[in-house]
């Protein structure tokens, strides 16, 4: 009698369904909640759950850019932490990461999620085996154009990163593809916002810019910087200070 009022009523398509939908849900939510606490193992614990998410439900465009943004910042961490064997992983979860923001781009380019970490995931990978081979494969114009999208979309997407991804883009590449005056322009930009204050690895970026260029002014603005982040009581971020110092 059930089976003949779900055929009738259609309520056997909806309970066919919806286990499968509430499966795919489950899975982005379970990985939100670890990606949330932070820190390498649990970045690294999200991203496994974050290719279930991806593999249920293959177009949830919100699965495959968090599962991008997972990538990155397990491999970012994990270069910044220097544990053993962080190039590999820069270069393999970059890679990666590089895929799932790609299939973001294919499902909703209107959106700036999948083009930011797009240009970031390369910029790990690039970390992991070097900027040149990186060039090599092609990959400087497809970093350029996702990060500018992002630009054009939101600039103050994720705290204004697009403006301070592009500003380091420009300062690392190798000459003659190198461009100090632009990255100047987006740094200078990125530090009228509010974010730049207080973030240190912002404040890097820029005087190590101002250390390249060189000149008294310059020279002087950085050292402020570096002063700053020498207090840092993140070790990355101080001996890099003491490095750029010794530049000065």
């Amino acid at each position: 009698m059930m089976k003949k009022y779900m055929r009738a009523t259609g309520i056997g398509l909806v309970f066919l369904i919806f286990p499968f939908c509430a499966m795919a849900v489950d899975w982005l939510a379970q990985a939100d909640k670890i990606y949330d606490q932070g820190g390498l193992e649990n970045y690294k614990k999200s991203i496994r759950i974050y290719i279930k998410a991806v593999e249920k439900q293959p177009d949830d465009y919100e699965a495959a850019w968090k599962c991008a943004r997972a990538h990155r910042e397990y491999a970012d961490k994990a270069k910044k932490k220097g544990i053993e064997g962080w190039k590999d992983i820069c270069a393999q979860y970059g890679k990666a990461g590089m895929q799932y923001a790609q299939k973001a781009i294919d499902l909703k380019p209107q959106r700036p999620d999948g083009h930011y970490y797009y240009g970031l995931n390369v910029g790990v990978y690039s970390d992991g085996v070097s900027i040149f081979t990186a060039l090599k494969e092609g990959l400087k114009d497809k970093t350029q154009k996702s990060f500018e999208e992002t630009y054009e979309i939101n600039k103050l997407y994720k705290d204004g990163g697009p403006m301070l991804s592009l500003g380091r883009f420009w300062a690392v590449l190798p000459w003659p593809l190198r461009d100090r005056k632009k990255s100047l322009a987006y740094y200078r930009e990125y530090q009228e916002t509010q974010y730049f204050a207080t973030n240190t690895e912002a404040q890097l970026f820029l005087a190590e810019l101002l250390i390249q260029i060189g000149g008294d002014e310059n020279k002087g603005e950085a050292k402020k910087y570096l002063e700053k982040a020498l207090k840092s009581d993140d070790p990355y971020f101080s001996d890099w200070a003491k490095k750029l110092q010794a530049k000065l």
